[in-house]
C-alpha cells in the first residue's frame, strides 16, 4: 500500500476542570493546529488516482493550441515534467499489480477439511487386526475419534484393553465405553497384556453404557458421525433399537462380508466372521437407512505386511506400534497352531485396518455398488432386491495401500 501524509486542521479544546459541584467546564478553545496521520491507498484508490491524472494530462494538452508562444514553451515544459510523472506513476501501478497482488493471492491457502468425527466398534482382544486397526485411526489425522466401544462380548476385557491402549498412546481425551454384557465371558489372547490394568485408573471417561454412549455421541453431534465397526455388532443393532434416528445422522464403514472371494483368496464366498457370530444383529444394521461401505474378504482379506515393510513397523519406537507389537507376541504365542517366529517375521492378516482406510478414501480400491442380503447362517448374499452397500470388492494397488499403512504407523523414510 502507498502511505499518504496529510494535515487537515483539527480544534482542540484545553483540558475540562471542575466548578466545584461536580460539573465539568470546558476553557475556551484553543487556535486550530495542525496534525499528520497516515493513510493507505488500496488498489483500487490508487488505480482511480492514476486515472485522474491521466485525465488532468489529456486536458491540458487540449488547452495547447489556445497558448500564446511564451506561455506555451513554459506549458510544454510542465507537461513534459508531469507526462514523466505520470509515466512514473504509470510504471509503479505495474509493479504493484505485479507483486502485491500476486504475493497476496499465495497467502490464501485454501482450508483444510475438518476431520471426520468417528466411533469404533471393535471386538478387540480376539484376532489381532483390531489392535492394528486402533493403530491406524490413532494415527490419521483426517479422523476425529469421539469415542471407542468393546463389542460381542468379553465387556470389561475389551474395555480395559481398549483404555490401556489409549492411555498409552496420550488419547485418554477418548472415552471407552463397556459393550453389552453378553456371551462370550472372561477374557481373550491378549490378556496378559492388561492384567495388572484396572479400568478404574483411566483418567478418560468410562461409558458403563457403551450403547447408550454411541446413541448419544451420534445425535449430539452437529456432523455427520461414521460408525466404524470391525466386528460383529449386537451393540449397533442395539443402538438401533432403542434410536432408530441415528441411522439419519450417521454413515457405516466396517468390516464384514464375502462377496464373490472366501479366506485365503478362496474362489467361493464364505460366510464372513463377523456376520456369522450374529447374523441377525447384521440383518438389522445392513436394513437401517444410512449409508453403508464395507470392506469384504475380497479386499481386506489380502493384507498382510511382509519383508522391509513389516520390519520397519516391527522395528519403529513409536510407543503406539511399539504397544501394537508387543501385543501381537503375545497374541501369537497364544496359538500353538502358528510359527513361534511369525511376530518377527510378518504379520497376520490385517482384515480390519481396511475399515478404517475406507473411512479416509477409498481410491485403492475398486468400488461397487451392490445389493446385498444377510442370509441366517452368516453369507452376504447378491441380491438386487436388497438394500444397497458400498463394498470395495477389488484392489486397483494393494501394494499401495500397504505402502499407505506403513507410512502411517512406522513413518516415511
Amino acid at each position: 500500500m502507498l502511505n499518504v501524509e496529510c494535515s487537515p486542521p483539527r480544534e482542540t479544546t484545553c483540558p475540562a476542570k471542575s466548578d466545584g459541584d461536580g460539573s465539568l467546564l470546558r476553557g475556551p478553545p484553543r487556535e486550530t493546529e495542525s496534525f499528520t496521520r497516515p493513510f493507505s491507498l488500496q488498489p483500487l484508490e490508487f488505480s482511480l488516482c492514476c486515472s485522474a491524472f491521466s485525465l488532468y494530462l489529456t486536458a491540458a494538452s487540449a488547452m495547447l493550441p489556445r497558448m500564446t508562444p511564451s506561455s506555451l514553451v513554459n506549458s510544454a515544459a510542465a507537461l513534459c515534467s508531469l507526462r514523466r510523472i505520470g509515466a512514473c506513476l504509470g510504471l509503479l501501478w505495474l509493479g504493484f499489480t505485479l507483486t502485491a497482488l500476486p504475493a497476496g493471492a499465495a497467502e490464501t491457502q485454501p482450508a483444510k477439511p475438518a476431520p471426520i468425527p468417528v466411533i469404533l466398534d471393535t471386538d478387540i482382544g480376539d484376532d489381532i487386526d483390531d489392535t492394528w486397526a486402533l493403530a491406524l485411526l490413532l494415527k490419521s489425522p483426517e479422523l476425529d475419534l469421539k469415542l471407542v466401544v468393546g463389542d460381542y462380548g468379553e465387556a470389561q476385557y475389551r474395555a480395559r484393553l481398549l483404555a490401556k491402549l489409549l492411555e498409552r498412546a496420550g488419547r485418554s481425551d477418548v472415552p471407552v465405553g463397556v459393550g453389552l454384557d453378553i456371551a462370550p465371558h472372561g477374557d481373550g489372547r491378549q490378556a496378559a497384556w492388561v492384567k495388572d490394568y484396572n479400568l478404574k485408573s483411566y483418567p478418560g471417561k468410562v461409558h458403563p453404557d457403551g450403547v447408550q454412549a454411541i446413541i448419544d455421541t451420534i445425535m449430539n453431534s452437529p456432523q455427520t458421525v461414521t460408525l466404524i465397526c470391525i466386528g460383529p455388532m449386537p451393540n449397533i443393532a442395539e443402538a438401533l433399537k432403542r434410536e432408530p434416528r441415528i441411522a439419519q445422522h450417521a454413515r457405516f464403514v466396517g468390516m464384514q462380508g464375502s462377496v464373490r472371494v472366501g479366506y485365503g483368496g478362496a474362489k467361493q464366498p464364505q460366510a464372513e466372521w463377523n456376520v456369522k457370530a450374529d447374523p441377525k444383529a447384521c440383518q438389522q444394521v445392513f436394513a437401517a437407512p444410512w449409508d453403508i461401505t464395507i470392506t469384504p474378504l475380497d479386499t481386506c482379506g489380502f493384507v498382510t505386511l511382509t519383508g522391509d515393510k513389516y520390519r520397519r513397523v516391527r522395528d519403529t519406537t513409536d510407543r503406539n506400534v511399539a504397544d501394537v507389537i508387543a501385543n501381537y507376541r503375545i497374541w501369537v504365542v497364544g496359538d500353538a497352531k502358528l510359527p513361534a517366529d511369525m511376530a518377527d517375521k510378518r504379520s497376520s492378516t490385517l482384515f480390519d485396518t481396511v475399515a478404517v482406510y475406507l473411512a479416509i478414501r477409498q481410491d485403492l480400491c475398486v468400488m461397487e455398488k451392490l445389493g446385498l442380503r444377510v442370509t441366517d447362517d452368516g453369507f452376504t448374499v447378491i441380491d438386487p432386491q436388497a438394500k444397497q452397500v458400498n463394498a470395495a470388492t477389488r484392489w486397483k494397488d494393494l501394494g499401495a495401500y500397504e505402502d499407505f499403512l506403513v507410512e502411517r504407523l512406522a513413518g516415511k523414510r
